[in-house]
C-alpha cells in the first residue's frame, strides 16, 4: 500500500499517521520527492481499512500495490537511491566503475592493480579474498589474509573496497570493508541476506543469481532491506542458458526494465558475462550507453597466470582503453 501525503500537511499529523501505523505492526517507509511526499507501507496490509485510511486528513489518496517487493519498488520510492560507497556515490545520476582482481593473490598484486587502476579512471577496488568455486580443489581465496592485502591497497591508494562476504560468521572482519558482494551463488541465501540487512548500513552489491528471474533478484533485494538495510545495489552478471560461445548469458534489457521496476541502482558485470577478456571492452560499451549505473571489471596484471578467472580479466592497458571508450560514452547514456 502508498499512502499520498497531502502537500499542505503539517509534521505533528504524519508523524501522527506513521504512529497508527506502527501500531498496526505496519512498516512505513517515508520517500520525500520534490514534488509530494510518499508512505509505502511495508507488512501485512490486509487488516487496514483502505476507505478508513484514505478519509484521514493528511492523506490524499491510497493505492494498493500488487508487486510482491515493496521497499525496492520504484512506486514506494519515485526518486533514484544514491548510494554512498565511502565517497563515491552510485545511482541518480552518478556513474562509477568497480576494478580489479578476481581474487587476491598477494599484497604486492593487489597493490599494483590498484594504483592501474586508479590511474585509468576506476573509483572502487574489487578483490576476492573469500572465494566460491564450483570445484573443491579450485583456489578458494586467502580469507582474513587477503582482507588484510585488500585494506592495505585501500591505504595505498584511497581506493573504497568490495568484496564478497560468503558467510555472515565472517561479518566482522570486513568491518574496513566499504560494499560488501553478495555473490550469484548466494543471491537467494535468505539468512545471509538477513543477517546483511540487520546488522550492517553498508552498501551491499547484490549479484544476479544463475537463474535468477528479476523478480527474484528483486525479492532479495527486499529481504535485505526489510531487514533494516537500504543501501542495496543490483548487479547483471548474465545468466545460465544453452549458449556456450559466452561464459554466461547477458540480457542488457534488464538495465532499463530494473530502472522501470526500482528505485535502486543497477550494476552490470561484462567480465563474468562474457567470461572473454576481449569481450569486455564491447560489453561494458553497451551498458554503459544503455544506462548501467556502474561497472564492474576484472583486472589482472598477468592474466595467463592469474589463480582465478584469468582468461576474463584485462590487462591494465585493456583496462584503460575500455575506461576511456565509458568516458566518451556517458554523456550518451540512455536513461
Amino acid at each position: 500500500m502508498i499512502i499520498l501525503v497531502k502537500k499542505n500537511a503539517e509534521k505533528r499529523q504524519v508523524d501522527n499517521l506513521l504512529a497508527w501505523l506502527k501500531a498496526h505492526k505496519i512498516d512505513p517507509h517515508v520517500s520525500v520527492g520534490a514534488q509530494e511526499t510518499l508512505i509505502g507501507c511495508v507488512g501485512d496490509v490486509s487488516h487496514l481499512d483502505i476507505d478508513l485510511v484514505s478519509a484521514l486528513d493528511v492523506v490524499e489518496s491510497v493505492q494498493r500495490i500488487q508487486d510482491p517487493f515493496k521497499a525496492a519498488n520504484r512506486k514506494f520510492h519515485p526518486e533514484d537511491t544514491i548510494v554512498d560507497c565511502s565517497g563515491p556515490t552510485i545511482g541518480g545520476g552518478h556513474f562509477l566503475v568497480i576494478a580489479g582482481p578476481c581474487s587476491v593473490e598477494s599484497e604486492e598484486q593487489v597493490i599494483g592493480i590498484a594504483k592501474a587502476v586508479k590511474a585509468a579512471g576506476a573509483t572502487l577496488l574489487r578483490g576476492g579474498a573469500f572465494k566460491p568455486r564450483t570445484s573443491p580443489y579450485s583456489f578458494q581465496g586467502l580469507g582474513a589474509e587477503g582482507l588484510k592485502m585488500l585494506i592495505a591497497a585501500k591505504r595505498e591508494t584511497g581506493l573504497p573496497i568490495v568484496t564478497e562476504l560468503m558467510n555472515s560468521a565472517h561479518l566482522d572482519l570486513f568491518n574496513d570493508v566499504d560494499v560488501i558482494q553478495i555473490g550469484a551463488r548466494n543471491m537467494q541465501n535468505f539468512d545471509l541476506l538477513k543477517e546483511v540487512g540487520h546488522h550492517t548500513r553498508k552498501p551491499i552489491l547484490l549479484k544476479r543469481g544463475l537463474s535468477g528471474t528479476l523478480q527474484e533478484l528483486l525479492m532479495s533485494a527486499e529481504y535485505i532491506m526489510a531487514s533494516g538495510n537500504p543501501n542495496v545495489m543490483l548487479c547483471e552478471r548474465g545468466i545460465r542458458t544453452f549458449e556456450t560461445a559466452t561464459r554466461n548469458t547477458i540480457d542488457l534489457t534488464v538495465v532499463p526494465i530494473l530502472h522501470r521496476l526500482t528505485h535502486l541502482p543497477v550494476v552490470v558485470d561484462p567480465s563474468h558475462a562474457t567470461g572473454v577478456a576481449k569481450l569486455v571492452h564491447p560489453v561494458a560499451a553497451a551498458a554503459t550507453a544503455i544506462g548501467a549505473d556502474a561497472l564492474i571489471i576484472e583486472v589482472h596484471n598477468d592474466p595467463p597466470h592469474a589463480k582465478c578467472d584469468g582468461a576474463q580479466s584485462q590487462t591494465p592497458e585493456m583496462f584503460a582503453e575500455t575506461m576511456e571508450l565509458v568516458r566518451k560514452l556517458r554523456p550518451l547514456a540512455i536513461r
